[in-house]
């Protein structure tokens, strides 16, 4: 007797297989073989397993060549696992069935179950955060663009549109203020004053959500903010107190309230962790001034409030610093003091309307490629403007062709601009009417000139 490789075997068929045709299923190889090696499965540990032998002689060159695959061979097939799995599952589960009764019949519930403490009054801190939530989570309403309309998905959860966000309640009368990218959808079509453009659900006493018609009162696109109008009762109307956010200090509470991803009045608290931040808004627009935390805000919050530890409004959030779109512990909003200068107006005429100079001043790329690396340049000055009358030269081409500069805005009052966007964000702080100095750059040398702010054009 000898013993025969696989690839012996399969040479033997081979041969064989000339002689006669056999035919054998999948189903032969796997379950047939599978019997022989289960068979031999209920040696006792001792019993040494023989190895598989054939006659060294095959005379009978009709021999079954079926039968003797069927002793020999296991087809490695997705089949054969599957069955080999079952079966030795069938013939070997002992051993993991007793995992499945675990436990000690000799204890009662009573004996495991631990006694229930009650949790007590909450520390002081706690109390106070507990309470300003409370007090002002019926001031945040939720927003809704009334042209994107959550949906179902098909596990049945609630799909929330990028458009949807946050607001406060500015007074009695339903003034409702938000950011301008959240309903920026709809102000995209250029809706008239009156024109319903969101959703607000406004948080009752009896802790349901009610539902109104955001009729748009006024926009800022430049600052990032948006007036809307409810005709809710006054009983469900809860203003919102603001604060002064000139006296902020870097380190002291703040708290966000908010409907991020759809989940309403959602409270996070962190600490103001920068001061006088450049905002680069989803309007496209830098806004100065910004109050940056790392309280969490994340899509849904923008248009909330930031609170200071005593409950009153210091920043409508606004943005986020983020490479994944959701919180990374920088956010930004923009301060209650921008908030108290451009809400009223566009309560009582729509728009704001802000002091310039109304000039062309060349964009930083610009002002760059003309070597201008510090103040505002001047590019085009309308004829017979104030500022033409003040004398402020644009920039022109000389006789051969080349550019020749104009003045370059360095300061205003004694406070340096060092480019385009600084010098919009000092304008910001003046009105129409009032008389600044311009400290301006005309060649080699510098001068000051004074000029009347005129209410800058859009």
């Amino acid at each position: 007797m000898q013993v025969l490789s696989s690839c012996n075997v399969w040479s033997l068929g081979m041969a064989t297989h000339r002689r006669r045709s056999c035919v054998l299923s999948r189903r032969e190889i796997c379950f047939d073989g599978m019997s022989s090696v289960c068979s031999h499965s209920h040696h006792s540990p001792n019993d040494a397993v023989s190895p598989i032998s054939i006659p060294s002689t095959f005379e009978d060159e009709t021999q079954d060549f079926g039968a003797m695959l069927r002793k020999v061979v296991l087809s490695p097939t997705r089949r054969v696992l599957m069955a080999s799995l079952t079966l030795y599952s069938c013939f070997c589960s002992s051993r993991y069935l007793s995992a499945l009764a675990l436990g000690d019949p000799s204890v009662t519930l009573e004996e495991v179950t631990p006694p229930m403490f009650s949790s007590g009054p909450l520390f002081p801190i706690e109390d106070r955060i507990v309470q300003l939530f409370e007090r002002n989570t019926y001031s945040v309403v939720n927003i809704f663009d009334v042209t994107l309309r959550p949906q179902l998905n098909v596990t049945g959860l609630v799909e929330i549109p990028e458009g949807n966000g946050s607001g406060v309640v500015w007074d009695e009368e339903g003034h409702i203020v938000t950011n301008y990218h959240v309903i920026g959808n709809a102000l995209s079509r250029n809706p008239k004053a009156g024109e319903v453009v969101a959703r607000v659900n406004i948080l009752a006493s009896e802790g349901l959500q009610k539902n109104f018609e955001g009729r748009l009162i006024g926009a800022d696109r430049l600052k990032d903010l948006a007036v809307l109008k409810v005709e809710a009762p006054k009983d469900i109307l809860r203003p919102i107190k603001v604060g002064q956010s000139s006296s902020l200090k870097v380190g002291q509470q703040c708290l966000a309230i908010g409907n991020p991803f759809g989940f309403d009045h959602t409270l996070t608290v962190g600490v103001i962790s920068g001061l006088n931040r450049d905002i680069s808004s989803q309007t496209g627009v830098t806004i100065g001034g910004g109050v940056q935390t790392d309280a969490a805000i994340n899509p849904g919050n923008s248009g909330g409030p930031l609170l200071d530890s005593k409950g009153s409004l210091i920043g409508i959030n606004t943005a986020i610093f983020t490479r994944t779109g959701t919180s990374a512990g920088v956010g930004f909003a923009i301060p209650s003091s921008t908030v108290l200068r451009i809400v009223p107006q566009l309560i009582q005429v729509g728009k704001v309307v802000r002091a310039g100079l109304n000039v062309d001043i060349a964009p930083d790329i610009i002002a760059n490629q003309l070597n201008v690396r510090n103040g505002a340049l001047i590019l085009l000055v309308p004829a017979n403007s104030p500022a033409a009358k003040a004398g402020l030269n644009p920039t022109t081409r000389g006789f051969a062709g080349n550019i020749v500069l104009g003045d370059i805005i360095v300061a205003i009052n004694n406070k340096p601009v060092k480019n385009k966007a600084e010098l919009l964000k000092a304008l910001d702080d003046y009105n129409v009417g009032e008389k600044v100095v311009l400290m301006i750059q005309r060649g080699s040398e510098k001068l000051e000139l004074p000029v009347v702010l005129e209410e800058q054009s859009s």
